[in-house]
């Protein structure tokens, strides 16, 4: 696993946003191991606090003094106002992890102003590859964790990422009008990165 060259506050709640697959949840588990972590893809985490916000507070230790991690905040939006009272009330530090801020704006969702900073995570960056970093692979794959991390299953990647994105980002939240030219153009991006391959390896 890479490094990230990503800074954080000490005392602050924040927001952690970033595209799919760009290592959020890895970040998290990595650099604060002693966190209390709340995962909403979990359906059974996630089907308790759809119904009941308010049963967050519940799960928290009394006198809990570390981080306490929701990920994927984006898919229980509600939950930012208990969110809000608990660190208006208890000072507790929470990292609020999601793919976009755009999705919980447009629903008029409470962002915390004031009450929580807002940091960004992409891909890899030459940076933080270091000596693995390569212009040629950096062009035809892209700097997405996984495809650095597991090179043999890179392309099987790629092909299910594309799919993932135009199912979960774009057609759920309503990121285009015209899906079927959104993923022509993907393929058409996706096609001329395996010409570009092959022709790279002749």
């Amino acid at each position: 696993m890479y490094k990230r060259l990503l800074t954080y506050p000490e005392s602050s709640s924040f927001f952690l946003f970033g595209p799919r697959g760009t290592g959020k949840t890895s970040w998290t588990r990595t650099q604060f191991p002693k966190a209390l972590f709340f995962d909403l893809l979990f359906m059974e985490t996630y089907l308790e606090f759809l119904q009941n916000p308010s049963v967050l507070e519940e799960k928290i230790p009394n006198n809990f003094t570390d981080w306490i991690v929701i990920d994927e905040i984006q898919k229980i939006p509600e939950l930012l106002n208990e969110v809000h009272r608990l660190i208006e009330l208890k000072r507790y530090r929470f990292i609020l992890t999601g793919s976009s801020a755009c999705s919980l704006r447009r629903k008029g969702t409470n962002l915390l102003a004031g009450r929580a900073l807002s940091y960004k995570i992409f891909p890899l960056t030459a940076a933080e590859l270091g000596a693995d970093f390569h212009l040629k692979e950096s062009v035809l794959s892209g700097h997405l964790p996984t495809v650095y991390e597991n090179k043999s299953v890179a392309e099987e990647y790629l092909q299910s990422y594309i799919g993932t994105y135009l199912r979960e980002e774009v057609l759920q939240e309503g990121l285009t009008r015209n899906l079927s030219g959104f993923a022509k153009f993907l393929e058409a991006v996706y096609c001329h990165r395996l010409l570009q391959h092959k022709f790279a390896l002749k």
